[in-house]
């Protein structure tokens, strides 16, 4: 039985844990060739690149900071150079507090840097990939783009103001790209991850929040946290076939966190 992208390439940001790591690793179970990438956590880009190789699939770690253009330009180039083409993106790297790696802050305290590091990588990644990925997929013809956004575009929690803007921006920069593309043949979407297990972001909120797990669960319809398997799954249903007349949407992923 063929598999769904035999002899496409995907390219994965933000692919050395959670959410990127699985989805890069369902594009390769689906027979797509496979580009992951991240900043920081070098040896987790590297695992995941193994973890697919060892299960028969191709994949590469490139390291990119996305806030880089030049890094960003290099990025594609090079996986453009090495498979030829580039048929999907998932653009799902991103920071968020968590309360260690970015400590959340109301308004009136918040940090000039931390809000220019989480706009930084959360909307100008976006737009560099977007620019890069978008000029390969214009040269071939066509292709399928989705950006990690979050429930917090549309349900804010307070001390969360760079992360709501930067997302709730995402927004609006994804059916900007779905219109530009669209004569392309590029369609570009958003999914939107509610509370998502086995994530960094979960794991350092829930270490530092006493009680959060609890609550988040509790505002769920679905009573159940989210897993990276269950965003994956949304994200290659958008870039594939069955998704052809689906553009410039933000698709919700979040045990209906949203709908109340």
């Amino acid at each position: 039985m063929a598999r769904l992208f035999e002899g496409k390439v995907a390219l994965v940001t933000g692919g050395a844990s959670g959410i990127g790591r699985v989805t890069a690793q369902c594009f390769a179970r689906e027979g797509a060739k496979v580009v992951v990438s991240t900043a920081r956590n070098l040896a987790g880009g590297q695992e995941t690149a193994r973890l697919i190789q060892e299960a028969g699939g191709e994949a590469r770690f490139v390291r990119c900071d996305v806030t880089r253009e030049v890094e960003v330009r290099r990025l594609v180039e090079e996986c453009t150079e090495r498979y030829g083409r580039l048929d999907f993106a998932f653009n799902n790297a991103g920071v968020g507090p968590d309360g260690v790696r970015i400590p959340l802050y109301s308004i009136v305290d918040c940090p000039e840097e931390i809000w220019d590091v989480t706009l930084d990588t959360n909307l100008k990644g976006v737009f560099l990939c977007l620019k890069y990925e978008m000029r390969a997929m214009m040269q071939q013809g066509g292709g399928a783009i989705v950006n990690t956004s979050s429930a917090a575009a549309i349900r804010v929690d307070p001390n969360f103001c760079a992360y709501n803007s930067s997302k709730a921006g995402l927004t609006g920069l994804t059916r900007t790209a779905a219109l530009e593309g669209a004569p392309y043949g590029i369609r570009v979407n958003a999914v939107l991850p509610g509370p998502i297990q086995n994530t960094l972001l979960w794991q350092y909120l829930t270490s530092t929040t006493p009680g959060v797990s609890d609550k988040l669960v509790a505002d769920l319809p679905l009573h159940r946290v989210g897993t990276p398997e269950d965003v994956a799954e949304a994200v290659l249903w958008l870039c594939s076939e069955k998704a052809s007349f689906i553009t410039g949407q933000s698709l919700c992923v979040d045990g209906g966190l949203t709908v109340h």
